[in-house]
């Protein structure tokens, strides 16, 4: 994945984080963990957090991405220990962007679930 591709999906991901309104010190910490993971900069990931007002929602080009970015979002909105409506309706509005159905996300939620527990 570029390095360009990479920021999009990032800044994706700090979207989902903010759907509730705060960034909590659990997602901070995925954020700075998926951060590390792409070769994202901390003092990157802290600017574009700072500045997370100003992102757009990028749509991913390609499948894989689009399955990657959906599974990141899940992950990351659940890493408190719950989902918000906030952050579900993000899910949806996303997750129907990228071409999936409602049925299609609730099972990839589920699916989710269902590995952590």
């Amino acid at each position: 994945m570029s390095d360009q591709i990479q920021l999009e999906h990032f800044s994706n991901l700090i979207s989902i984080a903010l759907a509730d309104g705060i960034v909590k010190e659990s997602e901070r910490i995925a954020l700075s963990k998926i951060a590390f993971d792409n070769g994202i900069h901390f003092d990157k990931m802290n600017d574009m957090l700072a500045s997370s007002e100003e992102f757009t929602y990028i749509i991913p080009q390609n499948e894989k991405d689009r399955n990657k970015q959906l599974t990141d979002m899940i992950k990351l909105s659940m890493i408190d220990g719950e989902l918000a409506k906030a952050e579900l309706e993000l899910i949806l509005s996303v997750g129907s962007k990228l071409h999936f159905t409602p049925d299609e996300i609730k099972a990839k939620i589920k699916n989710h679930l269902d590995e952590l527990y």
